[in-house]
């Protein structure tokens, strides 16, 4: 049974330490090895008044009106791993371990959660409230992974960003504290980090920890130490400091390189773990300038490429980063459930596991291959660049097709 958490990182880095007046995010997925993330897109909606919507395991009610949201996810559930909004804001979530086991009655996922706080936030405040008052109602758990053998549970954690503030968000079953970020660089990883800086909390979270005598309320309240198991709460360092060498010039591409990064273990490739996916988001703190979201869609970004997604009415959708659906034939959602695994395989995926064999096989090709990629990629951040940084007003017909323009060509060269 695999009960560490799987490594994931997310990243935020504020001016002054970031480029050109830009909130900068980023996160790697580290996920079981064989699980296919999908990029998806949903259009802002509005719903029948008592209308429901079905989340991976349970149903909740629905609200009025949903945002545009683009998001990253294991194609097997409904939430996602990560994404973003149409109002700038950017959800990732972290499995945590604490010392209250995670239930494995089915409820919200930390993954529906990052979705629920997307289609349902304006802000990262808003995103976090939805988020709280969701846990209250309906509580977390399920299982984490598509495994028809055994139940994989955790409990969550959330980085939180707009334009303006971040918001760092841990929780234990319905309980939780949250801390306000607005400059810096700050990290989170599978393990809890907030100490006695809390900004907003479970109306009962400290008489809760109390009452299981884990805090005696003399000392200061550390939500990591109360909640952690002994010697687990460890700053995840080795993301933070490759992040702050950069000095006051985090970019994309610094964001980029943080993730592609296998040595400080930044980019999971381990027995049990892979980084399947990957997303860059730059937030123009000036809100007359869009926000730029680049996604890879495919495994360990040290091998993927980086493709812009901008908001704008009527986006081109992209079928070739969606997996097949199954529908209510999924075993996903037939109860038991998990009894196989059908191949959820899209088409990239698909030429990118040939393009990752030749990188493995043939060194010279491999490498080859991989300089054209890269520079396939540098032509996307600069053509971006140059959309943040100019001063007229941008035309939502050139991007209308940006990402659904950069996935065919990746496709094309693997071909």
């Amino acid at each position: 049974r695999m009960a560490a958490a799987p490594p994931s990182y997310c990243f935020v880095a504020f001016p002054p330490c970031s480029k050109d007046g830009l909130v900068v995010f980023g996160k790697n997925s580290a996920r079981p090895r064989d699980e296919v993330q999908e990029v998806v897109y949903f259009a802002a909606a509005d719903h029948d008044p008592g209308s429901k919507v079905e989340c991976t395991y349970i149903e909740i009610e629905q609200v009025p009106k949903t945002h545009a949201v683009v998001l990253s996810r294991p194609s097997w559930l409904w939430g996602a791993e990560m994404g973003a909004n149409e109002h700038g804001v950017c959800v990732a979530n972290e499995a945590v371990v604490t010392r209250e086991p995670a239930s494995e009655a089915e409820a919200l996922l930390g993954m529906d959660l990052v979705r629920l706080g997307l289609e349902r936030g304006a802000t990262a405040k808003e995103a976090l409230d939805v988020i709280v008052a969701l846990l209250e109602e309906h509580g977390q758990g399920g299982n984490y992974y598509e495994d028809g053998s055994s139940c994989h549970t955790f409990q969550s954690a959330f980085l939180i960003v707009d334009r303006n503030e971040a918001w760092i968000l841990e929780t234990s079953g319905k309980y939780w504290a949250a801390e306000k970020i607005t400059e810096g660089v700050k990290c989170i990883c599978n393990q809890l980090s907030l100490t006695t800086k809390i900004d907003a909390e479970h109306p009962e979270l400290r008489n809760y920890v109390r009452s299981q005598g884990w805090w005696n309320g003399d000392s200061d309240f550390n939500f990591s130490e109360v909640f952690s198991l002994a010697d687990e709460h460890l700053a995840c360092s080795s993301g933070r400091e490759s992040l702050e060498k950069q000095g006051g010039d985090v970019s994309a591409q610094a964001m980029i390189d943080v993730l592609r990064d296998k040595d400080s273990g930044v980019c999971v490739d381990s027995e049990s773990f892979l980084t399947t996916a990957s997303i860059v988001s730059v937030l123009p703190q000036d809100p007359a300038f869009p926000c730029v979201h680049y996604f890879t869609g495919t495994p360990d970004p040290s091998r993927s490429i980086f493709k812009p997604f901008i908001f704008v009415d009527d986006v081109k959708l992209v079928p070739k980063v969606q997996s097949p659906s199954f529908g209510n034939d999924d075993p996903a959602k037939k109860i038991p459930r998990f009894q196989e695994k059908p191949d959820r395989r899209h088409e990239l995926y698909k030429a990118h596991e040939w393009a990752r064999s030749l990188l493995e096989n043939d060194q010279d090709k491999g490498q080859k291959l991989m300089r054209i990629m890269l520079d396939l990629e540098k032509q996307g951040l600069e053509a971006m660049e140059d959309i943040l940084t100019r001063t007229e007003i941008l035309d939502p017909a050139e991007v209308v097709d940006l990402f659904y323009d950069c996935v065919d060509t990746e496709l094309k060269f693997f071909k």
